[in-house]
C-alpha cells in the first residue's frame, strides 16, 4: 500500500455482518486505487470483527482498528476521520455499495475543479437484496457558486444528509465535527456547504441501501436515533426538545462560523428563519427512503453490473 495515499476511506461499522462483506467487495474493486481503507469498528458483538479480519489480512489497504466499548455513531465516524492521512477523504457505510468508477469519477472531479469542495454521484436508494427501490433524482443547488443559495437549497431540499461525497479533508478540519442531536447530519453537510461548491458527477453510482435494521428504521424515534448516535444522550437530561433545539442552533452556529460575507451572513439568517415557520406545513421533512418504490424490472441500469463483487449473481 502506498505509504501516503491519496484518498482515505473511513467506514465507522457496529454489528454490520450481514451487509459488510458486500461492501468492502465494492470498495475494494473500484477502478480508483490510490486509497486507504480504514475500518473503526465499535465493540461489535456479531461476525463484524472476523470479516474485517479477514479482509484485511488479504488487502493491504485495509486498517482494521477496534474500539474498547461502543461510543454511538457519531463518535465513531468522527474518531474514523482522525485515523485517516488522505488529502482527500470519504465516509463508507457498512450496508451501502459502490459502482466500481465511483472513487474515480469523484476524484476526477476535483483535480478538474480547484473551487469545488465536494464531489459526490447520483445515487439510488435500493433493498436489502441490492434492488433499485427509488432512483433520486438530485435538485439541490449545491454547485450554485454562493454559499447562501447553497444553504436554501440544503434547507428545503430532500437529500440534504448527505455526507458520503469524497471531500477536501482539509475542509473537514475547519467544521464543527458531527453531532448526535436530531438530524445533526443536516446541519454537519450544510455547515460543509457554507465552505464551498459541492460537483455531482451525472452517473448513478452510488447505491443507498435501506432496509430493517438500518438506524433510522430500528429507532424509529426521536431520542432513540440520537442516543444511537451517542449514548451519552440517553437520560433526563437530554429530553426530545433539547433534541430539537440543538438541530436548529446547529444551523445558526454552522452560519456564524462560517467564512462568509456580512451580506452573505446575514442572507443565510432569512433562510433559516424562512425554513423554521415552512416545518410547520404538511409534508415538510420528506424522505427520499420513504418514497413510492419503483418496479426494478422497468429500470435500465442493474446493479450487479455496476456493482464489484455481484458479478454473476441471479436477477
Amino acid at each position: 500500500m502506498n505509504a501516503h495515499p491519496r484518498l482515505s476511506i473511513g467506514l465507522p461499522v457496529y454489528n454490520g455482518e450481514e451487509y459488510l462483506a458486500e461492501s468492502l467487495d465494492a470498495l475494494l474493486g473500484q477502478t480508483y486505487e490510490d486509497f486507504e481503507l480504514v475500518i473503526t469498528d465499535n465493540a461489535s458483538t456479531d461476525g463484524t470483527q472476523d470479516i474485517c479480519r479477514k479482509y484485511a489480512a488479504q488487502d493491504a489497504r485495509i486498517r482494521y482498528l477496534r474500539l474498547p466499548r461502543n461510543v454511538g455513531a457519531a463518535p465513531n465516524h468522527n474518531y474514523v476521520f482522525t485515523q485517516c492521512r488522505g488529502e482527500l477523504f470519504k465516509w463508507a457505510s457498512h450496508d451501502d455499495l459502490y459502482a466500481r468508477d465511483l472513487l474515480r469519477r469523484c476524484v476526477e472531479a476535483l483535480d478538474e475543479r480547484p473551487e469545488v469542495i465536494l464531489a459526490h454521484a447520483d445515487q439510488a436508494v435500493i433493498d436489502g437484496e441490492g434492488k433499485v427501490k427509488v432512483p433520486y433524482e438530485y435538485t439541490l443547488a449545491t454547485a450554485s457558486p454562493r454559499a447562501p443559495e447553497r444553504f436554501r437549497s440544503m434547507l428545503f431540499e430532500p437529500g440534504g444528509d448527505d455526507f458520503y461525497g469524497v471531500v477536501r479533508a482539509d475542509v473537514l478540519r475547519r467544521v464543527k465535527p458531527h453531532d448526535s442531536y436530531h438530524h445533526a447530519d443536516r446541519t454537519f453537510v450544510a455547515e460543509i456547504g457554507l465552505h464551498g461548491p459541492f460537483h455531482q458527477v451525472p452517473e448513478l453510482l452510488y447505491f443507498r441501501r435501506d432496509h430493517p435494521t438500518r438506524a433510522e428504521r430500528a429507532n424509529p424515534g426521536k431520542r432513540s436515533r440520537c442516543v444511537n448516535l451517542d449514548p451519552r444522550r440517553a437520560g433526563l437530561l437530554h429530553p426530545t426538545p433539547r433534541l430539537l433545539a440543538e438541530y436548529v442552533w446547529g444551523f445558526v452556529a454552522a452560519i456564524r462560523r462560517a467564512p462568509l460575507s456580512a451580506a452573505d451572513r446575514q442572507a443565510c439568517y432569512r433562510h433559516l428563519a424562512a425554513w423554521m415557520t415552512s416545518r410547520a406545513r404538511p409534508g415538510a421533512g420528506e424522505r427520499v427512503e420513504d418514497r413510492a418504490p419503483v418496479d426494478p424490472a422497468a429500470l435500465a441500469v442493474s446493479v450487479d453490473d455496476l456493482v464489484a463483487g455481484r458479478e454473476g449473481r441471479q436477477p
